[in-house]
């Protein structure tokens, strides 16, 4: 049975909602993202040249490259942990100057607390009527009926749907993944690109994803950004259908060929 969405137990999507639902569903519709002229510099070392990049609201963007091309360091700086060099970064049409309560990141390491419950990582902020909300979050996921364990016990998969339950409860604008799920095996890794296309659909935020793997980027994006040596080597949009994204297709090898020749 599938799990209950996250919008099971908050306000439906739905344009017939009441004014109040009406208002919340809005709070989880994506946020543009606009980088313009945006450069960062590390002391003498040029890490990004300036770039200019446009990401509309509910898009979803996959960024590429190879190690130290500027790939992380660009999600730094649009989540606001960073400083640009030179040029800006705006979310929401909002000029960003340090940490986005819209924005949330996602990690390789799913950075649980070990002393606290899996619902209360997830309702970590305590905000008014928190465990009820936690536990939604939990549901979307499935994890529901883990939501008093502890993290330790929990599997690698497992411990990345927590940390994803933990950005869905805040109901970002922003989603910002940093190759979130690089060290997990190949059959988890596929159920979470499932969940995260469902929870995704379901609520609406913009998505940028930091990967080495090509496949993943072609699988999950609707555009791939290859970054070499700190530009834009490549802005490819990716037109397949979603249900044709499969191992051993003719088209997404084809479009993987191209994006490799650009890495």
């Amino acid at each position: 049975m599938r799990a209950l969405a996250l919008s099971d137990r908050l306000p439906l999507l739905d344009a017939a909602a009441p004014a109040s639902a009406r208002e919340t569903i809005e709070q989880c519709r994506g946020s543009p993202i606009a980088v313009s002229g945006l450069s960062k510099r590390f002391g003498a070392r040029n890490v990004l040249r300036p770039l200019n990049i446009e990401i509309p609201a509910r898009q979803f963007v996959a960024v590429i490259g190879r190690s130290g091309c500027g790939k992380t360091t660009l999600l730094r700086l649009i989540a606001g942990l960073e400083t640009p060099s030179s040029g800006t970064v705006s979310v929401g049409g909002e000029t960003v100057t340090g940490l986005q309560p819209s924005v949330r990141l996602l990690f390789q390491d799913a950075r649980l607390l070990p002393w606290q419950s899996v619902v209360s990582n997830v309702g970590i902020a305590r905000r008014a009527d928190w465990r009820s909300e936690a536990l939604a979050a939990l549901t979307a996921v499935g994890l529901a009926e883990r939501a008093d364990e502890w993290p330790s016990v929990l599997s690698g998969g497992q411990r990345q749907r927590v940390a994803l339950a933990r950005a869905l409860v805040s109901r970002p604008k922003v989603l910002l993944l940093d190759e979130p799920f690089g060290a997990l095996d190949a059959l988890t890794r596929l159920e979470m690109h499932d969940l995260l296309a469902r929870v995704r659909s379901e609520h609406g935020f913009t998505t940028v994803l930091i990967t080495h793997d090509v496949g993943e980027a072609v699988a999950l994006a609707d555009r791939v950004i290859v970054l070499r040596d700190g530009g834009v080597a490549l802005d490819q949009p990716v037109d397949l259908p979603r249900v044709l994204r499969s191992v051993g297709d003719a088209d997404m090898a084809r479009l993987q060929a191209v994006i490799l020749d650009h890495v």
